[in-house]
C-alpha cells in the first residue's frame, strides 16, 4: 500500500494482501464516491449497492467485512482500474488521532526522550486526502515537513477495552502522511495541531488492508521517497507504544468509533531534524 502525494512516495511492506477496501469513483462519474474492493490484478469490485461510504461499511461490522472477501475471492463483474479514480479510504470519520513521539530512533533524532504515556494530537477529517492527491502548501508557513505512518483504521466500538482485546477492534491498517508545518507547530505556545491539522494535511491510502492479511504488524517497513530519494527507512517494531496498547490507551479517554483513523507516529529522518533541513516545496508544472 502506498500514499502519494506531492512528490513523496510512502511505502509499507504489505502490497501482497488479498483483502483491500477503497474508496473510488468511476472516471464517468467522478461526483460519486463509491464503496469498493480492490483485486490486485485483477480490477475492482463495487460494493455501492449496499453502503453509502466506507464509514458506513464498517458499521456492519462482520457482515460487512464477509462480504468484501467473498467478493475478494470470487471476483465478479470486475470494474478495469483504468475506469475507476482511488481516493482516500475513508474521508469522513468521526476522529483523526495522531502520535507524537512514538519511535525510539525518531526520539533519539528528534533530542527527546520517549514520553511516559502517548503523546496525541487531532486532525480532522478535512485534513484527509487520498493517494495522489495534491497537499496544499498554505502562504502561513514555509516549513512543511513529511512524516510516514502506519495507520490503524478502527472496526468497532471501542471504550476502555483491554490491551488483550484491542485487536478485536481493529479492521485493519494504512498508511498515512502526517504532513507537519513546523514553523507553525514550534511557534510560540507549541501548539501542534495548529501546525498539523491543515486542510490536505492528512493523505492516507490507496486502500484499507484488513488485520487478518498481516502477519506482524509489528515488523513491517516503512518508508518515505521524497523526489526519487528515501529519506525515512525504518520499521514498526521501533513502536514505543505499540498498536494495541494505542488503542487500549485511547479508548480509555473517548469512544473510539468505526472508522476512527489513528496515525500512529513518524521514525526518523523527517526534515526538519536534517542539516540543512528539507522542507516540501510547490511543484511548478
Amino acid at each position: 500500500v502506498s500514499t502519494q502525494s506531492t512528490g513523496t512516495l510512502f511505502y509499507l511492506s504489505f502490497l501482497l494482501a488479498m483483502v483491500r477496501l477503497i474508496t473510488f469513483s468511476k472516471r464517468s462519474d467522478d461526483s460519486k464516491k463509491r464503496v469498493g474492493v480492490l483485486v490486485p490484478g485483477k480490477g475492482v469490485v463495487d460494493l455501492s449497492d449496499d453502503y453509502t461510504d466506507m464509514r458506513q461499511f464498517l458499521e456492519k461490522g462482520d457482515e460487512a467485512l464477509a462480504k468484501a472477501k467473498a467478493a475478494a475471492e470470487h471476483p465478479k463483474h470486475l470494474l478495469s482500474l483504468e475506469d475507476v479514480v482511488i481516493k482516500a479510504p475513508i474521508y469522513n470519520p468521526e476522529k483523526v488521532v495522531c502520535i507524537g513521539l512514538n519511535y525510539k530512533d525518531h526520539a533519539l533524532e528528534s533530542n527527546m526522550q520517549i514520553p511516559p504515556e502517548p503523546v496525541f494530537f487531532s486532525k480532522y477529517p478535512s485534513s484527509i486526502i487520498g493517494d495522489g492527491d495534491t497537499i496544499l502548501l498554505p502562504p502561513e508557513s514555509k516549513e512543511v515537513d513529511y512524516e510516514v505512518e502506519l495507520v490503524i483504521i478502527i472496526g468497532k466500538r471501542a471504550k476502555r477495552i483491554k490491551v488483550e482485546d484491542a485487536y478485536n477492534y481493529i479492521v485493519g491498517y494504512t498508511v498515512g502522511h502526517d504532513v507537519s508545518a513546523r514553523d507553525l507547530q514550534f511557534a510560540e505556545g507549541k501548539q501542534w495541531v495548529k501546525g498539523k491539522a491543515l486542510d490536505t494535511f492528512a493523505p492516507i491510502g490507496p486502500a484499507i488492508v484488513t488485520k487478518d492479511e498481516i502477519k506482524d504488524v509489528h515488523n513491517l517497513g516503512l518508508r518515505c521517497i521524497v523526489n526519487g530519494k528515501v529519506l525515512q527507512n525504518s520499521s514498526t517494531n521501533q513502536l514505543a507504544f505499540n498498536v494495541p496498547q494505542l488503542v487500549s490507551y485511547l479508548s480509555k479517554l473517548f469512544t473510539l468509533a468505526p472508522g476512527d483513523v489513528i496515525f500512529t507516529g513518524t521514525p526518523p529522518g523527517v526534515g526538519f531534524a536534517r542539516k540543512p533541513p528539507i522542507f516540501l516545496k510547490v511543484i511548478e508544472n
